[in-house]
């Protein structure tokens, strides 16, 4: 499977789930985005990352697992984000000490806020942006100012919400709280709050 590079568009605030956010990730060569659904201090943490003038007075979580990795000689290579099951998103960190590369598994947030500590490439595979890739409507005339901003205007944020929407639209309630269940379970609370929502709307 061919990996694909992305890079990062910007946050958007979801307006239908209460303290979520979306990343939205661009494929280089291409016009797809990739809506990913984030908690909000992975947000912020993101933010800070891109932000280069924002220094925190204390070292955020991200940033101790970077300046960790530092003093022990460990680099994360790249992210690639291999795996796509119900709405939610795997992630994998390409690590290497004394040449010796390493596979960790980490939420797709997590992953993105240390790709960008790390300045790492950020990967999917096709088959992934083939399937949750969107196409953006945005107004052209904003786009080079958005290509310098961290937060997506309300455009980009109404055509992620329907995005969103989609994913879980064709399940049951029964189902929607067992995937409930199982995301709170797994401490994925990305997903959780996602599910939440569907079931608060139906």
């Amino acid at each position: 499977m061919s990996l694909v590079r992305l890079n990062i568009k910007g946050i958007s605030y979801s307006q239908t789930q209460n303290g979520a956010y979306a990343l939205i990730l661009n494929e280089v060569e291409g016009d797809r985005k990739l809506p990913i659904v984030i908690g909000a201090f992975e947000a912020q943490s993101i933010a800070i990352a891109l932000e280069k003038e924002i220094r925190p007075p204390r070292p955020l979580t991200h940033d101790l697992f970077k300046n960790f990795a530092d003093r022990f000689d460990i680099v994360v290579k790249q992210v690639i984000i291999h795996k796509l099951v119900d709405g939610v998103f795997y992630s994998s960190l390409i690590c290497e000490r004394d040449k010796i590369e390493e596979i960790i598994d980490a939420r797709t947030s997590d992953a993105i806020a240390l790709a960008l500590r790390f300045q790492a490439p950020i990967f999917t595979y096709k088959n992934i942006l083939d399937k949750a890739g969107i196409y953006l409507k945005v107004n052209p005339k904003k786009d080079d100012e958005q290509e310098d901003s961290i937060l997506v205007d309300d455009l980009v944020a109404e055509e992620l919400e329907s995005a969103f929407q989609e994913t879980y639209k064709g399940k049951s309630i029964e189902e929607l709280h067992s995937l409930l269940d199982e995301a709170v379970a797994n401490e994925d609370y990305e997903a959780a709050a996602k599910i939440r929502d569907e079931i608060s709307k139906r």
